[in-house]
């Protein structure tokens, strides 16, 4: 993966962060998430989904329209970066 500066992404480790909770489970303060880090936000991640009654796997299979529908439903702003930051 090609980031805009050139690099691969890869610093020392660690995943480059993306995501708007990676700064939460930047445990070590590094600015990368390691895998013990990436599984913490995931998990994380979806037992908030599952506490608004949405399945990560029905999510996947629909069309934009319909993820977003079921979203709006469930009380999340998909629009809303805000919203994720938990």
């Amino acid at each position: 993966m090609q980031i805009e500066d050139g690099s691969s992404g890869d610093r020392g480790g660690g995943q480059i962060m993306f995501g708007p909770l990676d700064n939460v489970f930047d445990f070590g303060k590094d600015g990368k998430l390691d895998a013990w880090e990436r599984a913490a936000e995931l998990e994380f991640v979806h037992e908030k989904m599952r506490d608004a009654g949405l399945d990560y796997d029905e999510l996947e299979m629909m069309d934009p329209d319909e993820r977003r529908e079921a979203l709006l439903d469930a009380g999340f702003d998909p629009d809303d970066p805000d919203e994720y930051d938990f």
